[in-house]
Parts: C-alpha cells; sequence; structure tokens
C-alpha cells in the first residue's frame, strides 16, 4: 500500500503508482471527498469536460432567460 508524509507545510507528494493510476500528472489537480468520518477519497478533477455529457438530464421544459434571470434575482435577495 501507498505511504505519503505530510510536510510541516501540509503538503504531500501522492506516489508514483497511485498517480498512475489516477492518470493525473504535474499541474492537474485532485478532490479530497469524505466518503465517512477521517476517511478520503482522491478523485481526479482533471477530466475533459466532454466526458460530463450526460450526466445531468435535460430539463422536462425548456426555461427562458427571463425566468433564470428571476430566479437569480430571487436566490440573491433572501442573501
Amino acid at each position: 500500500m501507498p505511504i505519503a508524509t505530510l510536510t510541516t507545510k501540509g503538503q504531500i507528494t501522492i506516489p508514483k503508482s497511485v498517480r498512475e493510476r489516477l492518470g493525473v500528472d504535474a499541474g492537474d489537480r485532485v478532490e479530497f471527498v469524505e466518503a465517512s468520518k477521517g476517511v478520503y477519497t482522491v478523485v481526479a478533477v482533471s477530466r475533459d469536460v466532454r466526458e460530463l455529457k450526460g450526466m445531468i438530464a435535460k430539463p422536462a421544459r425548456a426555461v427562458s432567460v427571463e425566468a433564470m434571470k428571476r430566479a437569480v434575482a430571487k436566490r440573491a435577495a433572501r442573501r
């Protein structure tokens, strides 16, 4: 099992075998997702935006730009 050491600045070096399995390289981003208390999953977020296609279902009906503006204004007013 790969192990990393935390530096005094709170940084770690992800072991090479883990980087290869995640498909990440220098400059790529990773996200730490809390799976349960004290347990995190490391997820590569350096995906091509085209991979996201189809993840969110199309709305049942189209929403106008004006309706979107009203919704944004309503939400902003609550803050």
